[in-house]
């Protein structure tokens, strides 16, 4: 990959793709693959390229793949678009749909060819058992297990993805990319009604370079990379926490976008966003304010700031994100606890991410074969070392004074935490079992156990404070917020559209800056794992429509 060769100059290309994330690294390699030179502008450094897939867990919604034939799950893309528009909340009917339903059809129809086939043509593989997430609290969700997750994590695709690209573009072909790292685009660049380029600065040397193109392409991200942000485009008559988690990237502040809408491009849903309601504070933050987001386990009970059960339905996760984030955010303060036990901790806590999977993303077969049969103590004792946010008592009542010492006031009483805890033990009778138990948590945990991949990370029911199972566990967790689901509105060649459709030309979105196609491929809830795909999809859209089917050498 070429540099930058004299700053300050002016660099030509038949493509410019803002943004280094997967999108824009897919969009630039299928462009170079057809003979275009792109120049690539990416503020975050050469070794962060890829952004945040680099750290992304891996997971994927994918429709009628040989996984789900071999699991004998009867999927097909109508089943899978019912589930879609159903949870989304996206209407056919209403003209403001039209392209968030048009690539949401899309998704279902070629994630199969164009994501699963496309990553197993570049050496990938997933894990073997296809999860089952965002099931709804009425079966409303997912009617079907969906969540394929990437053997190696999407660490392992965007370093194939990197290598691809450096491949295209090395010995005679070397002059088709650009790279440009530590690099801002400031402005876009307009010609006669057609967008010709952009400026950008070095941060470093503080040196302004315009770059000529008579196509750009927006993978800049979604909208709420900053807290301020994300508060702004909160939905109106929600609450919002006083504190959050930042689970984006700050470099994702939407300023691209707003340059966009100045030249006609429009956003759709700047208040749908997709959060997570158990985040806990980075232990080696990569930016202010940055969180990892928890996978809580199903098992726990999730309380409020006093110690006692959320409710009147239980918290569970697996279910519906969505709702989890309205719940908590609705607290009185800020925080929220989950409740647990080593026993439940050594199966079911797992953190979202490449950096806390170590045996998936470096494709350790049987150590992480028998950390999912046996379980495993060692993310556990690693959050007990690094993370103030999650505490171990032998006792309730030593663990409420640890609870209390962490939030800085006698928010929990020991006597309610442990009426809390009793009232869920008391479900487990001796010798009954379960069979007159009368309790939501329970019954979900039960339903997940029914699906095999499921029941290898959910225990078996059992009496918190039962022998030999501690000790008490409780983690503070705050909201932590993720991916913009809105975004530019796009037609299905990724191109930006204005207020009567029409292309704004030579402008292009792809990622999370289309809100992952259309501008709200997902409406108001994601069926969990459509991110990943919908960046591929985007990217590969805009790649097959740049250059009008025409290539320089």
């Amino acid at each position: 990959m070429n540099g930058v060769k004299a700053m300050g100059d002016t660099l030509d290309a038949d493509l410019l793709v803002v943004g280094g994330g997967l999108a824009g690294l897919l969009t630039a390699l299928g462009a170079v693959q057809r003979g275009l030179r792109v120049t690539v502008v990416e503020r975050d450094t050469r070794e962060r390229l890829g952004g945040l897939a680099r750290w992304a867990f891996g997971g994927m919604a994918l429709v009628g793949t040989p996984l789900q034939a071999r699991a004998k799950i009867p999927d097909h893309p109508e089943r899978a678009l019912a589930d879609w528009l159903r949870w989304g909340g996206l209407n056919p009917a209403d003209p403001a749909d039209r392209w968030p339903l048009a690539w949401a059809r899309h998704y279902v129809e070629r994630s199969r060819p164009d994501v699963h086939d496309w990553l197993r043509g570049l050496g990938l593989r997933f894990l073997p058992a296809v999860s089952w997430v965002e099931r709804g609290l009425n079966g409303e969700g997912n009617s079907l297990p969906r969540y394929h997750v990437l053997w190696g994590t999407s660490r392992l695709l965007t370093l194939r993805v990197i290598a691809a690209l450096e491949q295209a573009a090395s010995g005679p072909r070397a002059d088709r990319l650009t790279l440009l790292c530590g690099t801002r685009v400031t402005a876009l660049d307009w010609t006669d009604g057609a967008v010709s380029g952009a400026h950008a600065v070095d941060e470093a040397r503080g040196t302004v370079l315009r770059l000529r193109a008579p196509q750009v392409v927006l993978a800049t991200g979604g909208l709420n990379g900053t807290l301020d942000g994300v508060r702004a485009h909160w939905p109106a008559g929600q609450p919002c926490p006083a504190e959050l988690l930042n689970g984006a990237h700050p470099f994702a502040d939407g300023a691209l976008h707003r340059a966009a809408m100045q030249a006609g491009g429009r956003i759709a849903a700047p208040g749908a966003m997709w959060n997570y309601a158990a985040g806990i504070p980075h232990p080696q933050p990569h930016f202010e304010g940055h969180g990892l987001s928890l996978v809580p386990p199903k098992s726990a009970l999730w309380l409020d700031a006093s110690g006692r059960r959320i409710g009147p339905a239980p918290l569970v996760t697996g279910f519906d994100t969505h709702d989890l984030c309205r719940q908590v955010a609705a607290q009185a303060q800020p925080w929220t606890w989950q409740l647990l036990n080593r026993r439940i901790a050594r199966r079911e806590l797992a953190i979202s991410g490449a950096e806390h999977n170590p045996r998936i993303r470096e494709r350790q077969w049987l150590p992480f074969l028998a950390e999912t049969l046996l379980g495993s103590d060692r993310l556990l004792d690693q959050l007990l070392r690094e993370s103030p946010q999650v505490l171990a008592h032998e006792r309730l009542d030593g663990l409420a004074a640890q609870m209390n010492a962490l939030s800085g006031g006698p928010h929990v009483d020991p006597a309610v935490l442990q009426a809390t805890v009793d009232a869920f033990d008391a479900h487990f009778v001796p010798g009954q079992g379960l069979r007159l138990a009368n309790d939501d948590q329970l019954r979900r945990i039960q339903h997940a156990r029914q699906w095999g991949p499921d029941r290898l990370r959910t225990c078996a029911p059992a009496p918190l404070q039962r022998r030999g199972d501690g000790p008490f566990v409780a983690i503070q967790l705050r909201l932590i917020t993720r991916k913009s689901l809105g975004g530019l509105v796009t037609d299905l060649h990724s191109r930006v559209l204005d207020a009567q459709d029409r292309p704004l030309p030579g402008l292009y979105a792809v990622g999370e800056a289309a809100g992952f196609g259309g501008g709200n491929a997902s409406g108001r809830r994601s069926l969990e794992g459509t991110f990943l795909p919908g960046c591929i999809l985007t990217a590969q859209a805009a790649a097959r429509h740049v250059g009008g089917g025409t290539t320089s050498a």
